[in-house]
């Protein structure tokens, strides 16, 4: 779509400095340096996902892997602006944005310690819709096609960006004040929680891997909760995606190309990195503490974009649905594409209950192989759905 102006009645979206993006390659940057068991073990602690083949050192030798492998959730974390920045490019004043959604192909080539990722990537276009949220919001289409050291093409993400008037999402605050207080578990729902995530993790443990033949249509998945998130979680989250560590990644800008990421991402102005201070002090530059994922953990920026409380990553959903379905398949399940859509974020005090149900089951796939289809919904403990998503997967003929 290309268009210089967008409006809904009196509230105007200008689009000038988006449309010229359309189409183009963007974001030129990229990690320093491959990844490491260390790496892959922070991101699923952040996940809370305790596959042992992902940590564990004694468990993961013995396993068919041989050693610490990575989560395919992981390919996320090999790259800069977990997927997000090519679909957040050009300027639209006075507007912010959140996560919509992501859909993943992989393409069978495993992520080990010692990898490094190396992505290309594009500003697809947009479209201008009119939302409960914040009235006329533009939800923008960025993709990131990801090789690894040897060129094997390891994945290719299209990730989806709502971007918004904060103005107007304040006027209409569908987030209200009461996300600023979050609820606070007693002993005994906690012990509840806990009962079930422990339950969760002993499901599949062993990595054991339903044949296809034997799996039907409308069959359950084990449910699985996450939470209470908390300020302690979304920064465990935060941290374990490598460039938000400081120093792990540099610009890469080919000669004679404009990175709009490097020069103005878009953002507001209090919610924008300082490159230029980054020199100096590195937290002017790694998103938490300035930037744009401030608004996560500072209840003050989080209620100035309109989102009431503090909140946490699209990006993590997105890996909960990846992992969670991960784990059934076992060892010898492999998910080919996945698919969600954000439709709220996890705030604090909430949790998290993912459930999953084989929707259908195709015996020629696109893939070469039979795949079961899965598809999930989130949803807090007062019934909202946050994210909705399906995956293709094999299994074991």
């Amino acid at each position: 779509m290309s268009a210089n102006l967008e409006q809904t009645g009196e509230v105007k979206l200008d689009m000038s400095d988006v449309d010229k993006w359309v189409g183009k390659p963007v974001i030129f940057a990229e990690l320093w340096d491959p990844c490491n068991a260390t790496d892959i073990r922070r991101w699923v602690m952040a996940m809370d996902y305790p596959n042992p083949i992902h940590w564990d050192q004694e468990f993961a030798q013995q396993s068919q892997f041989g050693g610490i492998v990575a989560p395919q959730s992981f390919a996320v974390a090999m790259d800069y602006g977990h997927g997000c920045h090519p679909a957040c490019v050009g300027k639209i004043p006075g507007s912010h944005l959140i996560f919509g959604g992501e859909e993943w192909w992989f393409f069978g080539a495993p992520m080990r310690p010692g990898d490094k990722l190396f992505q290309k990537r594009r500003f697809d276009g947009y479209d201008v819709k009119d939302t409960s949220f914040a009235g006329p919001t533009v939800f923008t289409r960025g993709d990131t096609e990801h090789r690894n050291q040897d060129g094997v093409l390891v994945a290719r993400e299209r990730a989806t960006a709502i971007r918004y008037l904060i103005d107007e999402a304040n006027k209409r605050a569908v987030y209200g004040k009461e996300k600023a207080t979050p609820k606070r578990w007693d002993k005994q729902e906690l012990a509840e929680i806990h009962k079930l995530r422990f339950d969760w993790l002993l499901s599949n443990r062993e990595g054991k891997s339903p044949a296809w033949k034997t799996v039907n249509v409308g069959d359950k998945l084990p449910r699985r909760v996450i939470g209470p998130h908390s300020i302690a979680t979304f920064v465990t989250e935060y941290r374990a995606y490598r460039q938000n560590v400081w120093g792990t990644w540099r610009w890469n800008v080919p000669e004679g190309a404009y990175d709009p990421a490097k020069e103005d991402a878009g953002f507001a102005q209090d919610m924008t990195y300082d490159h230029d201070a980054r020199r100096i002090d590195p937290r002017q530059g790694d998103g938490l503490y300035y930037g744009p994922s401030s608004g996560h953990v500072n209840l003050e920026k989080a209620s100035n974009i309109g989102m009431g409380g503090m909140y946490g990553y699209g990006a993590s959903m997105n890996a909960w649905q990846v992992d969670t379905i991960a784990y059934w398949a076992g060892h010898n399940g492999f998910i080919w594409h996945s698919a969600t859509q954000f439709r709220s974020p996890a705030f604090e005090g909430d949790i998290t209950y993912i459930d999953g149900e084989v929707v259908d089951k195709i015996e020629r796939s696109p893939y070469g192989c039979p795949v079961v289809v899965v598809q999930v919904k989130m949803k807090t403990q007062n019934g909202e759905t946050i994210v909705t998503g399906k995956a293709e997967v094999q299994l074991p003929y």
